[in-house]
């Protein structure tokens, strides 16, 4: 599906994209759920989350913690409390020690409890969503705090987008634990 530009394209990739994640996770197998990720052998998988993510609640963390950087960007924003989406000290440069500071945080926190907060996460960012008008998601400088970037675009990024990252990065693990038996 080509990247949504419009409100109704946005939330149907993010629930379909959302619900095909869930699918597939509830398909895994016990040998893929106890695996832990190793994308060593693949020299086309050089990118830092591919070491980083060591299982999947690592992924569903990620999610879920970049969804609660939109879900607060935007409300501290139309409070009028101007904020940017990546808190301090994080940069667009720097942005990789921050989802490392997510992945530390999260090393107790349990797959089921993962799997509690994506969902929960997951539908505040829908609700969010549903505020906006077509033309306020995606028609630049509708808002001063966005910069030179649609609101949707963000929302983009951070749900469907970040879903079909997220698929990737199970079916890879699939592929790989298929390939030890």
């Amino acid at each position: 599906m080509a990247r949504p530009t419009t409100k109704t394209d946005l939330i149907e990739a993010s629930n379909n994209g959302y619900e095909s994640l869930m699918a597939f996770i509830d398909s895994m197998a016990e040998q893929e759920l106890t695996t832990p990720f190793d994308f060593s052998q693949d020299e086309k998988k050089k990118e830092a989350h591919w070491q980083r993510d060591k299982n999947l609640r690592d992924i569903l963390i990620h999610l879920y913690e970049w969804h609660n950087l939109t879900l607060d960007w935007v409300s501290s924003n139309q409070k009028g409390e101007e904020k940017p989406l990546l808190p301090k000290p994080y940069t667009w440069r720097t942005y990789g020690q921050m989802n490392m500071f997510f992945w530390k945080k999260h090393q107790g926190t349990s797959l089921e409890e993962s799997k509690k907060m994506l969902e929960q996460s997951h539908r505040e960012i829908m609700q969010l969503v549903e505020c906006f008008s077509n033309e306020q998601l995606f028609l630049k400088g509708v808002f001063d705090w966005v910069g030179n970037s649609p609101l949707g675009s963000y929302f983009v990024s951070n749900t469907s987008s970040h879903y079909v990252w997220a698929l990737k990065k199970l079916k890879a693990h699939r592929k790989v634990c298929s390939n030890l038996l």
